[in-house]
């Protein structure tokens, strides 16, 4: 690993571009300027949606096995550069080495699972004559690429979260457009430098950092046939409002919980739920917020997971002993240490950390919680989790559902009609049996219900929202 450089471009319709040095990303420990990279105005963003749309074509007649090539080539690279894209992401987002490291991993795998998938779209050949008037007639369909596509990915996770738009995108033959977030861009600019070596059609793909309110031809223009957007919940359903006839993906966090029935293994239990409460700094979308433990084992399992807690290392995320690092920014940490502020004013019991230095904030446990409070209601988004009893596990089920969100849910039993319980009745996209909600696996389907989004993500489920089912009947007249 070793220093960035002092100035990146962006990159459009595959060429990088260095119109200006007008964004400046800081080390989120330190609080300097870690480097500098170009803002795409308006009119670079028409231009890149402008390439997209030229590049339709082209992407479309690329064979399976020229895309497969392409995510090949990033695979080998981002191999090739596994510590700098590490040290990038310990820089930009502040995350833990160790989990900068993870990161770059799960965004060699996502692009592995699109070569592969990028061979295998696969259709039907469908039989048409269910009845006299369809005798000699015959159905098959296949998957085209839906056209240019819009992405917005979110400064938690910039390289996987970008990986899992873009990859897909490749795999099918889709150009695209790409927002990164503004505090955490280089992931995603690495990966452009990355394409551009590729023999990808011109305007095949462009990475455009921009304001937020810079940035509505990502949403609004007719041009894009899709939407995919990570991020919070009040920004992805105002985009959906404006998206107009475009398809639209949304992955918008929650307030995960997770179950701890009376006959879990407390030792893995509470293993399991300090790494998901408190890994990336609690800044996951699918992070432990709410823990509810059976009350046979409350007291015990609360007291084993706040001596854990206290052990984790907080500070320097680039020191491989750093278990929590800081949040993305001074505002993000006040507004959450004011959450616990107003969560203990209300009545709840803190148990371990709350206090707060610029933007690190301690890993921190509570319990008698109010219902009402935000600190329950809403999403945290940061290293904070808060622990409920329950004596029937139906009603712990109930406690889960009474949330405005539904991404994941984790539950501890060794009982499989519970677990079955679990996945028929919990209101969420996902139930994780035995381990906690903060678990995820690229290939597999992923999303949430309610405020917590539209669609699902996993390589190949996000290839069939970025293609179209073309159906072709054949006739075969009478007597041939």
């Amino acid at each position: 690993m070793g220093p960035l450089k002092d100035v990146y471009p962006l990159y459009l319709a595959n060429q990088p571009r260095q119109p200006n040095t007008d964004l400046a990303v800081t080390d989120k420990f330190t609080g300097k300027v870690a480097f500098r990279t170009a803002l795409a105005d308006a009119r670079t963003i028409d231009a890149g949606i402008a390439a997209a749309v030229a590049a339709v074509e082209p992407m479309a007649r690329m064979a399976a096995y020229e895309r497969q090539a392409v995510l090949q080539h990033c695979v080998a690279r981002f191999t090739e550069r596994f510590d700098e894209l590490a040290f990038a992401l310990c820089v930009e987002a502040g995350k833990p080495i160790r989990d900068s490291e993870g990161e770059v991993g799960r965004l060699i795998d996502t692009f592995r699972i699109a070569a592969e998938e990028s061979v295998r779209m696969t259709g039907e050949v469908q039989p048409l004559d269910i009845s006299p008037r369809a005798r000699g007639y015959q159905g098959m369909w296949r998957r085209v690429p839906i056209g240019p596509c819009s992405f917005i990915s979110p400064f938690n996770f910039p390289l996987n979260l970008a990986a899992h738009k873009i990859a897909p995108a490749l795999a099918v033959g889709c150009p695209f457009v790409m927002k990164p977030a503004s505090r955490t861009p280089l992931g995603a600019l690495i990966m452009g430098e990355v394409l551009a070596e590729t023999a990808l059609p011109e305007g095949a793909f462009s990475i455009l950092p921009a304001t937020r309110d810079g940035a509505d031809l990502f949403t609004t223009d007719e041009r894009l046939k899709l939407l995919s957007f990570t991020g919070s919940p009040d920004v992805g359903w105002d985009l959906k409002a404006r998206a107009g006839k475009k398809k639209v993906v949304l992955e918008l966090g929650g307030n995960a919980a997770v179950i701890i029935d009376a006959d879990a293994d407390l030792d893995d239990a509470v293993e399991r739920t300090v790494f998901g409460a408190f890994y990336q700094s609690g800044q996951s979308c699918i992070g432990v917020q709410r823990i509810l433990v059976h009350d046979d084992v409350y007291a015990d399992f609360r007291d084993r997971l706040v001596a854990k807690t206290r052990t984790l290392i907080a500070g320097d995320p680039h020191d491989r002993a750093t278990f929590v690092g800081p949040m993305i920014d001074v505002k993000e940490a006040s507004r959450l240490s004011g959450w616990i502020d107003e969560a203990v004013a209300a009545g709840a019991t803190l148990l371990c950390g709350g206090r707060r230095e610029g933007a690190m904030l301690e890993a921190t446990l509570l319990e008698n919680v109010g219902r009402e409070t935000r600190l329950n209601r809403e999403e945290a988004f940061g290293p904070v989790a808060l622990l409920t009893r329950f004596s029937d596990f139906d009603a712990a089920l109930e406690i889960v559902n009474d949330s405005k969100f539904g991404l994941q849910a984790g539950v501890f039993t060794r009982d499989i009609f519970k677990a079955l319980d679990a996945w028929d009745r919990l209101e969420v996209g996902g139930v994780v049996i035995n381990d906690v909600p903060s678990y995820r696996v690229d290939n597999m389907p992923y999303g949430g219900v309610k405020d917590s989004g539209l669609g699902r993500e996993g390589v190949r489920f996000a290839m069939e929202d970025m293609t179209e089912i073309r159906n072709m009947v054949i006739r075969r007249p009478a007597g041939r």
